[in-house]
């Protein structure tokens, strides 16, 4: 099947709910369900044959087949453990994550936070599975995937060393969820060691398929951010902080401060609360270590002199004394400390109750394709307005807004594919960034354009998002009532990636794809004999054979002395299958060659077709590049969106993304014919039925 195809099949699954939490994909196509009845069936313990205990599911680099760290690594199932393993014990907490040897602190953070709202950690974690009942070595997972949920099916073989996990483990050394979890999450970014390094936020979005806000504390915290921390738990929001160093030396170290904060890891944010200590409010949160240990021993520490100042009833609302790895601090003292605070805010299906405020939401599939969509950033002037387009209409400011400025929030955030995937090939995360354009009021109310250089580089952006190499990058916006469109872009034009757009408003709003509907105007004026031009017909006389007729042999021959003789423009010559599409469009009587009639009608159209070249060749090279092509398509009656321009570009430009004159007839021509066979069939619903017979005639003409 055609990536085209693919792309296409895809499409129409998510507009089927498929990949929806209601409705996640079975990850490299295994069946939970159909597994584990195999399992049973024959009384034998599953085997993940996708990813398979061995070196290359723990990694490639510090953790590949020669490196030290794994050697001595076994896999062991749970039973090989203890004696009684369990899937989760006395439900799960915070308690249950302590990290291992490896460094995805950032993940441990996130799932720590994740069992602060049952609501999403079971969704995450089905809890109907366990090591007794039913029990087949098989467990199962969801996960959100850059923009679907996926399920992911693995094995209960588990990396140990000298006997231990060697990775994530429960306190309760009986309990193996959270193991597991790190297991299917190792799994779907193709290995242990691609966990190495990260932010919490990107394992809060792929649990809950939320949006990530970043916020810097010390000396930048916006005056009411323990408001917004508070509101934010509230909500079932998942919260995160890290400590980045005030100097850069020793990078890579581990450095505890004299407070016993860690330098360079991720803490979990589960709490905030206000007591009162000698009758004034003093603001707390509370952090957890993934580490289970190494606490703050600072000002409301476990056991520090301020909590004998505070009310017991008070007291005893706040857990503060347990050596877990968690912990109170004052909120002053936490935004001094702390460098950055991660908050992941939820899509309304994430939210079940309906006791709290939803965020509106809308998301986006988009690719940027050389020559075609990948016009990067605003400094490129020829090619900027290509990216694709978004438009979003702001009608109603929000209620009770949290900074008394009345407007319309909005929270975008741009994700680019398959991050940790692509660390094992070396390749970098590209510089991603996005403008906001208000719409002009020509254009208002319309999803059906493109707006082009013209308007975007006349006008200065709105707002916009600076470029950073990130997976993700988001912003939170107050902008007044209208339209508006985003535009997502890499930094350097000519950059293949695939992206997802989601767009969170406080209010209700409307947001679509900003691009032209198909259209072909593809009449043409009737040619009798009499009409036709001597120097055409002297021409047909030529190249004709004994039958009167131009075989698809004969045309071709003709076509190519023809642009052989010219030097305004470059080609390598017409092919066979170009010359077929061009008799199987002007051949009226089925003899599969051209008359007289029909041979005027093509000499017509080449002229037409070499003006339309040149005047876009703006370089007079002999070629257009690709991004001169869209207009080129407009020029010759056809009006084509991002994703028939996209296979337009792969299937006729060279590598240099350049397309010389017979491609860029071959191109029109064969526009030309499709568009006229779905008239064809077309009962004036803009949708057509075809059968088998029917589908694969059209398709192999």
């Amino acid at each position: 099947m055609s990536s085209t195809a693919k792309f296409l099949a895809k499409r129409q699954d998510r507009e089927d709910g498929v990949g929806t939490n209601k409705k996640p994909i079975p990850f490299n196509k295994q069946d939970y369900q159909k597994l584990k009845r195999q399992c049973l069936e024959k009384n034998t313990l599953y085997s993940d044959p996708t990813f398979p205990a061995g070196s290359e599911s723990l990694g490639y680099k510090e953790l590949g087949p020669n490196s030290p760290k794994a050697q001595g690594v076994k896999w062991k199932r749970p039973k090989e453990l203890c004696a009684n393993p369990q899937f989760i014990v006395d439900g799960a907490k915070r308690t249950d994550i302590c990290q291992g040897a490896l460094g995805d602190c950032w993940l441990m953070a996130a799932i720590a936070s994740l069992t602060l709202n049952h609501d999403v950690l079971w969704r995450v974690v089905p809890p109907d599975q366990s090591f007794s009942d039913g029990y087949a070595g098989i467990f199962h997972f969801q996960l959100w995937q850059y923009g679907e949920w996926v399920d992911v099916v693995v094995d209960d073989r588990l990396p140990t060393k000298k006997g231990k996990l060697l990775f994530v483990h429960s306190a309760e050394r009986s309990e193996f969820w959270s193991a597991l979890l790190e297991k299917a999450y190792a799994k779907v970014n193709g290995s242990y060691e691609a966990l190495i390094s990260g932010r919490a936020t990107e394992g809060f979005e792929d649990f809950t398929g939320g949006i990530a806000e970043i916020y810097k504390l010390r000396s930048e915290a916006p005056p009411d951010l323990f408001k917004i921390i508070q509101k934010a738990l509230g909500l079932g929001s998942l919260l995160g902080c890290s400590i980045v160093p005030r100097t850069q030396d020793n990078a890579k170290e581990i450095v505890v401060t004299s407070l016993n904060l860690v330098e360079r890891h991720a803490y979990s944010v589960t709490g905030a609360e206000e007591v009162h200590c000698h009758g004034v409010p003093v603001e707390l949160v509370r952090l957890r270590n993934p580490w289970g240990k190494t606490e703050w021993i600072g000002a409301w520490s476990d056991n520090s002199s301020e909590w004998n100042e505070v009310q017991p009833e008070e007291k005893a609302k706040l857990n503060y004394s347990a050596e877990d790895g968690e912990f109170w601090m004052a909120y002053l003292d936490f935004v001094d400390n702390f460098s950055r605070l991660e908050i992941c805010n939820l899509t309304p299906d994430t939210l079940t109750s309906e006791e709290v405020r939803h965020w509106n939401y809308c998301q986006f599939d988009g690719t940027w394709k050389v020559g075609s969509t990948a016009g990067g950033c605003r400094k490129n002037k020829a090619t900027f307005s290509s990216n694709p387009q978004f438009v979003i209409k702001l009608e109603d400011v929000d209620d009770d807004p949290h900074d008394g400025k009345d407007g319309c929030t909005l929270l975008v955030g741009l994700m680019q594919k398959d991050r940790r995937k692509n660390k094992r090939f070396g390749r970098d995360l590209k510089s991603i960034g996005f403008y906001i354009y208000k719409v002009p009021d020509k254009y208002k109310g319309r999803s059906n354009v493109h707006l082009n250089s013209d308007v975007l580089l006349q006008e200065k952006s709105f707002e916009k998002c600076n470029f950073a190499n990130m997976r993700e990058i988001s912003k939170r916006f107050k902008l007044p009532p209208g339209e508006y469109v985003i535009i997502p872009s890499t930094f350097e034009p000519n950059l293949q990636g695939s992206f997802i757009l989601r767009v969170f408003t406080e209010k209700k709003a409307t947001a679509s794809p900003m691009d032209v509907n198909i259209t072909a105007n593809i009449q043409k004026d009737c040619i009798s004999d009499s009409d036709v031009d001597p120097s055409c017909k002297q021409l047909f006389m030529q190249f004709a054979g004994n039958d009167s007729e131009v075989s698809v042999k004969e045309l071709q021959q003709m076509l190519n002395k023809f642009v052989s003789e010219r030097t305004d423009i470059k080609s390598d010559g017409f092919s066979l299958e170009t010359c077929r599409h061009i008799i199987n469009l002007l051949d009226k009587n089925g003899s599969d060659k051209l008359g007289l009639v029909e041979f005027h009608t093509l000499c017509i159209m080449i002229q037409e077709y070499l003006e339309i070249f040149k005047k876009r060749d703006t370089d007079k090279s002999g070629t257009m590049s690709s991004y001169e092509m869209r207009d080129a398509l407009k020029d010759a009656g056809f009006e084509v969106n991002s994703d028939i321009f996209q296979v337009i570009i792969s299937h006729y430009a060279d590598k240099q993304q350049a397309i010389d004159f017979d491609n860029f007839v071959g191109c029109l021509i064969n526009l030309e014919m499709r568009c006229k066979m779905f008239q064809m069939f077309d009962k004036n619903t803009g949708i057509i039925e075809l059968n088998i017979l029917q589908w694969l005639c059209l398709t192999l003409n």
